[in-house]
């Protein structure tokens, strides 16, 4: 039947880009994952970075249980009691003046939504993404995308920018070394000064740039770049897909970086693997948008079942402590991997806040030339050791193993992790330097 079900995936599925993995997978709890064979392999990637709370956590599945009894979709227009429940809890979290959401299924969706809203807002339609963004595949949300993926699609939207990612250990505009002065955020600003019909609506960015390589700007980034938004009467949006809800040691980004934006989007970290996400603004915003005619409809906005997750996820991050826990165990896990970097010359780098973080690879510490023929084999042989890592190979800007376990992911877990990434980066280094002998590739 295993063989049967793999023969079909070949010849039924459409291949997504997803990575490919040898053999089909049939269940996840906690912190790990089983594939047909029974193997178990520990999940350093949350699944798509949207287990927050672990996979299958009896909280979901005891709301999905409980939704299934009641609705689990309706009407579009028809508002359920739970989703009025979940924007109000949501709202006990969120910063001041943060305060109206929208509910949609998918992370792409919400910033789709937020754009829309942003460019009725303001009147424009020009916006500003940050290199190395990754903000869905949706028209608005792909064509201000720039970690990956944008060719072959044919144009993008017309009035998107990108101006230059605030990234130390790799500097886009070969400023800075290892402390960020934002130059990169001025030269950005005047170059889509230059470019500019004078149209702006608004600048999208997320608090930490995950796909981008897990980079972290400098502590006052955000205040500078509101500022410069503003100026140009566009608004802030944080696409807060990874970082809120705890993952990061703090709810939000906005939080850690002490600066609050006109919109936010969340999606990943909300559902705890199930699809919501939400678009969330202000009340002077919303009125404005509402006046104006403001329409987002889908087939699943605002849908009770998911908003029945949703509450659960929230509930169980305050119950287990978790956005502490993130922090504590975070810390513990940052500092295994720099005991790593100690051992190992091809880690240049370990970067990134709380459970999120990011492992760089580099041939040496000097030139810190990427080594993604290294980052490949190392995370092959992880899994084969039984490890899910999640490596991101931008040729231009380096390779970085973008590490994300579950919130409740435990201490043995995370020390488990560490052994075979360490037992699987010797090896593989090994291998490489025997294969260079032979004048082998083995990318």
């Amino acid at each position: 039947m295993t063989e049967d079900l793999k023969s079909s995936a070949q010849e039924f599925l459409v291949r997504y880009g997803g990575d490919q993995f040898p053999e089909l997978f049939t269940s996840a709890k906690g912190s790990i994952v089983v594939d047909v064979k029974g193997r178990e392999i520990l999940d350093f990637t949350s699944g798509q970075m949207c287990a927050t709370i672990g996979h299958n956590h009896p909280a979901i599945l005891t709301a999905l249980e409980e939704a299934g009894e009641k609705a689990v979709h309706m009407f579009s227009g028809m508002i359920p009691e739970v989703v009025v429940k979940l924007a109000e809890k949501l709202s006990s979290w969120l910063p001041s003046p943060l305060k109206k959401s929208l509910f949609v299924s998918t992370g792409g969706e919400s910033n789709e939504a937020a754009l829309r809203m942003a460019k009725m807002f303001t009147g424009g339609y020009e916006v500003i993404a940050l290199g190395g963004s990754w903000h869905g595949t949706g028209a608005g949300a792909s064509a201000v995308s720039y970690a990956s993926d944008r060719r072959g699609y044919g144009p993008s939207m017309p009035g998107t920018y990108v101006i230059p990612e605030p990234n130390a250990y790799r500097c886009p505009i070969e400023h800075c070394r290892d402390v960020c002065d934002q130059t990169c955020l001025k030269v950005g600003m005047n170059m889509f000064d230059m470019a500019s019909r004078g149209e702006g609506a608004a600048i999208i960015a997320e608090p930490i740039l995950s796909a981008g390589g897990v980079i972290v700007p400098p502590q006052d980034y955000f205040k500078t770049l509101k500022a410069e938004a503003h100026r140009r009467e566009m608004v802030l949006v944080y696409d807060e897909a990874q970082t809120a809800f705890g993952r990061i040691g703090v709810p939000f980004g906005a939080e850690y970086f002490d600066s609050v934006p006109d919109i936010m989007t969340v999606s990943k970290t909300l559902g705890g693997g199930v699809p919501l996400a939400a678009v969330i603004t202000t009340d002077t915003i919303e009125a404005n948008v509402h006046e104006k005619g403001f329409t987002f409809y889908t087939s699943h906005v605002a849908d009770p079942l998911p908003a029945a997750v949703g509450l659960a996820v929230l509930a169980t991050i305050e119950i287990e402590n978790l956005v502490l826990k993130a922090s504590e165990k975070g810390a513990y896990l940052r500092a295994r991997l720099e005991d790593l970097q100690q051992k190992y010359e091809a880690i240049g780098d370990v970067r990134g806040a709380g459970l999120l973080l990011g492992v760089e690879l580099v041939k040496d510490r000097e030139s810190r030339e990427p080594d993604h023929e290294l980052g490949a084999v190392t995370t092959r042989r992880c899994f084969e050791l039984g490890l899910s890592m999640n490596i991101r190979r931008r040729p231009e800007r380096g390779a970085v193993w973008r590490i994300a376990p579950p919130l409740t992911v435990k201490e043995s877990e995370i020390d488990q992790g560490v052994d075979v990434l360490d037992r699987a980066l010797g090896e593989s280094q090994i291998k490489l330097k025997k294969n260079m002998v032979r004048g082998m590739s083995i990318l």
